[in-house]
C-alpha cells in the first residue's frame, strides 16, 4: 500500500463483529511523505550552497553518507524541530497534514457558518462540525448514546445470547471475536464473497499479548488498568473492576494465543479456505449457526472465505470455557473502547492515556478540531473530497503526475526485459499483468452516493455509529453484484495511496502529491522522481510483484503463473531482503521483523530502481547540472531520504516494531539504498562502512 509510516495514531477496535480489510499499501497512513520539496547537499566535501538552500539547513554533513545516510540527510532538521507534546512522532509529512488539516477545517467552518438555502451536502458537513465541536453537549450525555447496546448486553444470560449481541453490533464496525467483510474472492475477482477473518483484540497486535521484552510486559501491565478503568466509568465496583479487568486479558489473550503471527497473515493461499456455511459450523464453530447469522444481515451465501480455520475452532472452546459475566465484560469493554472518543471527556480522556500516551508515546491530546477532522474523514470523507478537489488540486496536477505514472510503468517494463533470471513465459506474464495495471490518479470520475447517510445533532456519537452503520450497509449491498472496479476505496483528501491485488490497480489521491510551501510547477524532476515517482508511484506498482502481489495475476486472481524455477529464483533473492532487516534493532531487544515487512521492503527498493530509471530518461539527468551544490543522481536519493524525514517517540517505534508491516521510516531509508550501486557512487560509499554491503549480500530481484 501506499504512504509513510509517520501515519495516524492506532485505533483500537470497535466493539462488533465486522471490520472492513483495506487494501495493502506503501503504509504511511495520513502522513505519507511524498513532496515536501526541498533541496539538498551531498557529502562533507560537497562546496557550500547558497544560505537560502533549505537542505543544507536539514542535513547534518558532520555525519559521513557511508555510516547513516538517513542521519546526514535528515538529523539537522530533526533536531531542530523536536515531536510536539500532542504529537506520537513529527516530520515532513506533519507539516502537509497541517496543510491538509487548515484546509478542510476551512471547508467545515463555513458550512457551520452558512446561513440561507444549503445542499444535503453542506448541511451534513455543518451538523457534523458543530455537533462533534459541542464538548458541553458531549459531557452532558455522558454514556447515554451507548445505552440501547449496553442494555442489550446486561440481558445476555446465555452463549447463545452473547452471540445475538456480536452480531447485533456488527454493523457497528467493530472486531468483537471475530471480523466479517464482503470483498472480492481472492480467487475470482469478478465475484463478492463472504469472508470470516481472526480478530477480537484490544492491543494492536497478538504479540503485544507474548512478547517478553520489559516494555512491552508494562504495556500489558498498562491496559489491564485502563480496561478497569473503563469499567469504572461504566459503574462497576472499585474493589471489582480489577478483577474484572484480568479477566477480560485472560480472554483475549487466549483469543490471541489461536490467531496466527503478523507475518503467517501475509500468505494469500494459506489464508485462503473456501467453504460453505455449513462446514464452518460443523467443523469449526458448532455455536454459530453461520447460515442463519448471515442471512440475518440479508446475506445467503453458497460458500464464506475462512481466513484462519484453526482460530474458529478455538473460539468455539474458548466461548464455552469462558464464564457470560466474563463475555458481557468483554463486549462492554470493546463497544466503549471503539467510540470513547466520541463520548464525554471522562471516557475520552481514558481512551487517550492508554491508547495515545501508553502505546504512542503523546504527552497531551491534540486539539479537539483535528481529532473532529480524522474522525469526519472516516464517516463522511467522499462528501469533503468533491469540494477539497475543487478548491485544491488543479487538472494539470494530475495531468502531471499521470505522465510519471506511465513513465514508471515503461522503467518497469524495461527492467523485466532486462532481467537475467526470470524465463520468457514469467516474463510475457508479468509484463501483461504490468501493461493491465489501472492506475486511479488524484480522484474518481464518478463520486460516491452518500444520500442514505444520516448525519443529525443528537449526538457526535450517535453520528458515528450511523457512519458506521451506513458503510456496513454499503458493503452489505455489494454482495451478489458485479465487482465495481471504479470504486475508491480512499478519499481525494487522504495522504496515502495503496495497490489492490484483487483489482490490479494503484490508488494515487490527490494530497499524496501536496508540497509544502511550493507551488508544483516549481518542483525540479530530481525531487519529483524521488518523491512521487520512486516512494509512491514506483512503490505501489512494485507491490504487484512483491511477494505478496506477485501471486495474483493481470486480472486480480490468486493464481500461479510463475514457473516452478522462476518461482525458486524469487523467493532465494527475496530471502536476502529478510535477512537484511532482520538484522536492524531499532530499539534493545526489539528487532525488525524482516519476514513480516518483506512485501514493503521489497516495494521501497523496487521504486527506487523505477523512478531511478525513469528519472536518466529526463533532460535533467542527462544535462547533469548541480542544483545547489547537488547532482541531479545526489538530489534523487536525497530526495527520497527527505521523503522519510520523521522522528517517533519511543513508544511509538516500540508498537510499530511489533504491530506494522512496515519498517520505521530510518529503515526504509537505509535497507533498500544499501542494496543499490548508483547510491554508493552518488555519495562515494566506502567498503565497510555501514551502508556498504558486499555485492555478493545486495538484494538483486527487480
Amino acid at each position: 500500500m501506499a504512504a509513510a509510516h509517520s501515519g495516524p495514531e492506532f485505533q483500537p477496535p470497535a466493539s462488533a463483529a465486522v471490520r472492513f480489510q483495506p487494501p495493502r499499501g506503501k503504509a504511511r497512513g495520513l502522513l505519507l511523505i511524498i513532496l515536501a520539496i526541498f533541496a539538498v547537499a551531498s557529502s562533507a566535501e560537497t562546496p557550500a550552497a547558497p544560505a537560502a538552500d533549505f537542505l543544507r539547513a536539514n542535513m547534518d554533513v558532520n555525519v559521513d553518507p557511508g555510516v547513516d545516510f538517513f542521519s546526514y540527510a535528515n538529523a539537522a532538521w530533526l533536531r531542530s524541530h523536536p515531536i510536539p507534546a500532542s504529537e506520537s512522532g513529527w516530520g515532513i509529512g506533519n507539516l502537509v497534514r497541517e496543510d491538509l488539516y487548515a484546509s478542510l477545517r476551512k471547508i467545515n467552518e463555513q458550512a457551520a457558518a452558512a446561513t440561507g438555502r444549503m445542499s444535503s451536502e453542506q448541511r451534513m458537513i455543518a451538523d457534523f462540525w458543530t455537533t462533534a465541536m459541542d464538548v458541553a453537549k458531549a459531557d452532558r450525555l455522558g454514556i447515554a448514546p451507548l445505552q440501547p447496546e449496553l442494555a442489550r448486553i446486561d440481558q445476555t444470560r446465555s452463549v447463545q445470547d452473547i452471540l445475538d449481541v456480536a452480531f447485533a453490533l456488527g454493523p457497528l464496525e467493530g472486531t468483537a471475536f471475530f471480523s466479517v467483510s464482503v470483498a472480492q474472492d481472492e480467487k475470482d475477482s469478478d465475484t463478492m464473497a463472504v469472508h470470516l477473518a481472526q480478530d477480537g483484540l484490544g492491543l494492536p497486535e497478538r504479540d503485544f499479548y507474548f512478547n517478553t521484552n520489559a516494555s512491552i510486559a508494562r504495556i500489558r501491565e498498562e491496559y489491564v488498568r485502563h480496561i478497569a478503568r473503563i469499567l469504572r466509568l461504566l459503574g462497576r465496583d472499585e474493589a471489582a473492576a480489577p478483577g474484572a479487568a484480568a479477566n477480560i486479558m485472560a480472554f483475549e489473550t487466549e483469543l490471541a494465543r489461536a490467531s496466527r503471527k503478523l507475518e503467517d497473515l501475509r500468505d494469500p493461499e494459506r489464508n485462503y479456505h473456501k467453504m460453505t456455511p455449513g462446514e464452518v459450523t460443523r467443523q469449526h464453530t458448532p455455536s454459530i449457526l453461520w447460515k442463519e447469522r448471515l442471512a440475518g444481515w440479508k446475506l445467503r451465501p453458497s460458500h464464506v472465505i475462512v481466513g484462519q480455520p484453526e482460530f474458529f475452532s478455538a473460539l468455539e472452546k474458548l466461548l464455552h470455557s469462558t464464564p457470560v459475566p466474563v463475555l458481557q465484560d468483554y463486549l462492554r469493554f470493546h463497544l466503549v473502547s471503539g467510540h470513547a472518543e466520541h463520548l464525554s471527556r471522562a471516557f475520552a480522556d481514558e481512551h487517550f492515556a492508554f491508547y495515545g500516551q501508553v502505546l504512542s508515546g503523546q504527552k497531551e491530546p491534540r486539539p479537539r478540531w483535528k481529532e473532529v477532522l480524522d474522525a469526519e474523514e472516516g464517516a463522511m470523507g467522499m462528501v469533503l473530497g468533491k469540494i477539497f478537489v475543487k478548491k485544491y488540486f488543479p487538472a494539470a496536477n494530475k495531468k502531471r503526475y499521470t505522465r510519471l505514472v506511465e513513465a514508471i510503468r515503461d522503467a518497469y517494463r524495461d527492467r523485466i526485459d532486462r532481467l537475467d533470471w526470470m524465463s520468457e513465459d514469467t516474463k510475457a506474464k508479468a509484463r501483461r499483468k504490468l501493461k493491465t495495471m489501472t492506475a486511479k490518479v488524484g480522484y474518481p470520475d464518478k463520486w460516491k452516493d452518500c444520500s442514505a447517510l444520516v448525519i443529525a445533532t443528537n449526538s457526535y456519537c450517535e453520528n458515528m455509529m450511523n457512519a458506521s452503520r451506513w458503510r456496513f450497509n454499503d458493503m452489505i449491498a455489494k454482495f451478489g453484484k458485479p465487482v465495481d472496479r471504479a470504486e475508491w476505496t480512499i478519499t481525494p483528501q487522504t495522504y496515502n495511496a495503496y495497490y489492490r491485488p484483487e483489482n490490479n490497480e494503484i490508488v494515487l489521491p490527490a494530497a499524496i502529491f501536496t508540497i509544502p510551501g511550493l507551488p508544483d510547477a516549481e518542483a525540479d524532476d530530481a525531487m519529483v522522481y524521488g518523491y512521487a515517482g520512486a516512494s509512491t508511484i514506483g512503490h505501489e506498482i512494485t507491490h504487484g510483484f512483491d511477494d505478496e502481489g506477485r501471486q495474483f495475476d493481470a486480472h486480480g486472481n490468486l493464481a500461479d503463473w510463475w514457473t516452478a524455477a522462476d518461482a525458486s529464483q524469487f523467493t532465494n533473492r527475496a530471502e536476502v531482503m529478510v535477512r537484511q532487516f532482520d538484522a536492524y534493532e531499532p530499539l534493545p531487544g526489539l528487532r525488525i521483523n524482516g519476514r513480516a515487512s518483506l512485501g514493503e521492503n521489497i516495494a521501497d527498493y523496487g521504486g527506487l530502481l523505477l523512478g531511478l530509471d525513469a528519472f536518466k530518461k529526463t533532460a535533467q539527468y542527462r544535462r547533469g547540472e548541480k542544483i545547489g551544490g547537488l547532482t541531479p543522481l545526489q538530489r534523487y536519493f536525497l530526495g527520497y531520504a527527505l521523503g522519510w524525514l520523521h522522528q517517533d517517540q519511543e513508544a511509538k517505534l516500540r508498537r510499530n516494531l511489533l504491530s506494522d508491516v512496515h519498517a520505521p521510516p530510518k529503515w526504509r531509508v537505509l535497507g533498500p539504498l544499501a542494496n543499490i550501486p548508483e547510491f554508493y557512487e552518488a555519495f562515494g560509499v566506502k567498503t565497510n562502512q555501514p551502508m556498504w554491503r558486499p555485492p555478493e549480500s545486495r538484494v538483486r530481484i527487480w
